[in-house]
């Protein structure tokens, strides 16, 4: 992210400026319920910095931060459901992205047709 742009949704979010149910958080991860659920456990994660669009973008990027995310992911799965979970990236327009800050869903519990924007 440039410095002359406009903070992203999720860094809102994350410096609390938007109000959000937040889950889980570390010092780069903040991680909160979907205001939109598709399943009965849906949780966004995301970096707390706007830098990479996609998700293919923070793997070539920053691996470890990419790791990190899908940490979380797992740890809010154990405590939300039953650790079982389905983790979406939407990448691009075309498949749904609509915030191009990288982010995932966590989805647990309920999702024979879950479906989802984002």
């Amino acid at each position: 992210m440039t410095a002359t742009a406009e903070p992203t949704l999720f860094e809102r979010i994350a410096a609390r400026e938007i109000p959000a149910s937040i889950v889980a958080e570390t010092a780069n991860v903040i991680a909160f319920h979907d205001i939109a659920p598709k399943a009965p456990v849906h949780v966004v994660v995301t970096p707390k910095s706007g830098a990479y669009r996609d998700v293919v973008e923070l793997a070539a990027g920053d691996p470890a931060l990419l790791a990190e995310l899908v940490e979380v992911a797992r740890g809010i799965a154990a405590d939300l459901s039953d650790g079982d979970f389905r983790l979406v990236f939407n990448t691009g327009a075309g498949a749904g992205q609509t915030v191009f800050h990288v982010h995932a869903h966590v989805l647990a519990g309920g999702l024979e047709e879950a479906s989802l924007g984002g």
